[in-house]
Order: C-alpha cells, then structure tokens, then sequence
C-alpha cells in the first residue's frame, strides 16, 4: 500500500486542492485509507437513485451534479466529492472550502485514466 499511498499524495494531495483520497480495489472491496464501500454499490446498484437523492457520507448530504457510469460528482455547500470508476478501481476525492473543485476533478480524472492503462 505505500505505493498507493504514494500515488494519493503525488497526484492528489499534493495539488492542495483535494482534502482527502481514497481507492477501492473492485474485485474485493479492499479500501485504501479507508472504508467506503458505499461508491462501488452508488456505480453498480444505485446511479439513478444516487441522481436523484444524491449521497450520504460523512453525516453529509451531497447533491449530485452529475453522475454516469465513469464518475459522479457530487457537492454540499462549500464541499463536494468526486469518485471516478475504473476497470479495477474506484477513486475518491473531495475538496474543501478554498479549493477549486475543477482542479481536483482535473487531478482525480487523471489518475483514474492513468490507472485505466496502468492497473488493469
């Protein structure tokens, strides 16, 4: 996992417009840094509801701007959250008040398309 510590600092963190990161290993739910296995069901069970109703996490509400097969997106208030779904992967990010969510959108998308042709 230091390898994918390393990656999640790099590329994401590292922007300083992404508060937090996560990756979910699809084939067995593993998560690194954390628990949240409730993206792989909001991809593959829940994408209309989650739409329409958007996500609870954190003990937060997050409207859902925009959501398809690949990615959704997803804000409250000053906050918002984006996973991008890979072949193996699903990746997470937020961003935080003073952060510009198009940078993280821009640095979470890249990782997920590096992580298309690199991780397969």
């Amino acid at each position: 996992m230091n390898q994918i510590q390393s990656l999640l600092n790099d590329c994401l963190i590292r922007t300083k417009h992404v508060e937090h990161a996560a990756i979910i290993k699809l084939k067995d739910e593993s998560v690194w840094p954390q628990n949240a296995s409730l993206f792989s069901s909001a991809f593959f069970k829940n994408l209309l509801h989650i739409r329409r109703e958007g996500l609870y996490f954190k003990e937060k509400h997050y409207k859902c701007v925009r959501a398809d097969e690949c990615a959704i997106y997803l804000k409250n208030e000053d906050r918002g959250l984006i996973a991008v779904k890979t072949e193996s992967y699903i990746l997470v990010a937020t961003y935080c008040e003073g952060m510009y969510p198009s940078v993280c959108v821009e640095a979470i998308e890249k990782l997920g398309n590096y992580f298309m042709y690199m991780y397969v």
